[in-house]
């Protein structure tokens, strides 16, 4: 494999398209009109524009992709995350073009792409489900004699759905009718597919993901799990490894099973399969995401791997050149997702120019971004700036250096969720690791928000007339009009 195309945008593209360089492979990047000025086009070693700056236009254009891929030489293609990552059809396409995917199999994405598919692959294994039903319904009166056998809270979710989209919680039978329908409603808007299912909602759950390699010499390893519990609407903001409340015996019997999902749908390269695990400890499984996460680099931090790495010599044939009891955990790594959203105005974007753009750099952060400064943040796409990566010796050490990096990361002219990570990292519930998906609505406010800043910003000020009157004290700078300036003139 000499030249991989990246059918992707902005902070992923150029962090496959670092590895590919790594690895002395060429890269070509494909841009929409929006982001002529992107930093991954500037980085790769060919670019070519495909479509206008909606993504409909642009990187959703497979078939523009794969010709672009066949005109340049490109043998080929990683999806990155997004987009069109875990579309069959473009999987199954690249192939018939006798390119390389750089992902699973497009069997594998079909069956794992519908949850429903998923849990009856997953079923076959006796891997624990939620319990439910695993057929999709479209009538109100059938999701209501299921939700009195299931137990309210019911979740209606999207059979074809994910990030949190065609999701619904019905607390009460009065809210039925109409979060079915707004949940029937989405999933079709967003997914084609307006099929939902049932399930029990666990009322106080953590969300722990499993990251799965698997070659095609039928080796399968995990790499340990990643803490997801830190959501806003069903999304993902902050991201740990390992997680704070899974000991080795959980961890063991979560990796054998999420290796048996990957074995259900005969799968190839990196994968991550999610579950819930509820207060008594009793796990779950949620669904299977085919490709690579956004939070892939706190695993690379506690394996020492680099995934993109593994998922190309994957795709190239390679065996996997180590086994499960090779793997060990070394230290913790946590994520902040850093996107241009207004967490003082429940979350929305916040899109504009990045009037000041200043990372933090210093041992153990690492910042995977697709931005610099004076560029737009255009409203196109997914708000994500960045993922900031830390690592220390062990939780505490990553939650301080997580503080340091926020405090030395500077961001002016959008809003952001830095000031969100900065609540997450001193609030006791995280710090202590007793905590779950509800964290935010249990703890956040934007008024607890703003609340903290006003005092930081008052301590900084009473800090800064505190070091002034010192250092005024020893410099015996004289008063202006005193005797002694009259005298030094």
């Amino acid at each position: 494999m000499k030249k991989i195309l990246v059918a992707n945008r902005g902070e992923i593209a150029l962090r496959v398209m670092r590895t590919a360089r790594k690895m002395g492979i060429q890269t070509v990047a494909v841009y929409s009109e929006a982001d002529r000025a992107a930093l991954h086009v500037r980085y790769a070693d060919e670019a070519v524009c495909i479509g206008g700056a909606a993504s409909k236009d642009s990187y959703l254009r497979g078939d523009k992709i794969v010709e672009v891929a066949r005109q340049l030489g490109a043998d080929g293609i990683h999806p990155g995350y997004g987009f069109l990552s875990e579309n069959a059809g473009f999987a199954k396409l690249v192939q018939d073009n006798g390119i390389t995917f750089i992902g699973p199999r497009p069997e594998a994405i079909e069956m794992m792409g519908s949850k429903l598919a998923a849990k009856e692959a997953a079923k076959r294994f006796n891997i624990p489900m939620v319990p439910g039903v695993e057929h999709s319904i479209t009538e109100v009166e059938e999701a209501r004699q299921i939700a009195k056998e299931v137990g309210y809270p019911i979740l209606i979710k999207a059979s074809a759905g994910g990030g949190g989209k065609g999701m619904r919680v019905v607390e009460h039978e009065a809210e039925l009718a109409e979060q079915m329908e707004r949940a029937i409603s989405e999933a079709r808007s967003s997914f084609g597919d307006g099929s939902v299912f049932i399930e029990k909602f666990v009322t106080s759950p953590r969300h722990i993901e499993i990251q799965v390699l698997a070659d095609s010499h039928s080796n399968i390893v995990h790499l340990f799990e990643r803490e997801c519990s830190i959501q806003r609407r069903h999304q993902k903001v902050v991201e740990e490894a390992p997680s704070a409340t899974v000991d080795a015996d959980l961890r063991r019997r979560m990796g054998e099973a999420a290796v048996l999902v990957a074995k259900s749908c005969n799968y190839l390269g990196a994968g991550t399969v999610e579950f819930l695990v509820d207060e008594h400890r009793n796990f779950y499984f949620l669904e299977m995401n085919t490709r690579l996460q956004v939070e892939h680099p706190v695993t690379e931090w506690i394996t020492g791997l680099d995934l993109v790495e593994q998922q190309i010599r994957i795709a190239r044939g390679e065996k996997l050149s180590f086994k499960q009891e090779d793997l060990k955990i070394n230290g913790h790594s946590i994520e902040l997702r850093v996107t241009a959203e207004d967490p003082l105005d429940n979350f929305l974007p916040n899109v504009g120019k990045l009037t000041t753009y200043q990372i933090p750099i210093g041992e153990n952060i690492r910042v995977d971004d697709g931005y610099e400064q004076g560029m737009e943040v255009p409203i196109y796409y997914d708000p994500l700036l960045s993922k900031l990566i830390v690592w220390g010796v062990n939780r505490n050490a990553a939650i301080r250096r997580m503080l340091d990096a926020i405090n030395h990361y500077e961001i002016k002219g959008v809003a952001t969720t830095l000031p969100f990570g900065k609540f997450v990292m001193e609030h006791e519930a995280f710090t202590s690791g007793n905590f779950d998906t509800n964290f935010v609505k249990q703890y956040f406010t934007p008024e607890l928000l703003k609340e903290k800043e006003k005092t930081e910003a008052a301590i900084a000020a009473q800090v800064a007339v505190e070091m002034y009157l010192q250092y005024k004290k020893l410099l015996k700078v004289p008063e202006p009009r005193s005797l002694a300036w009259k005298t030094l003139r």
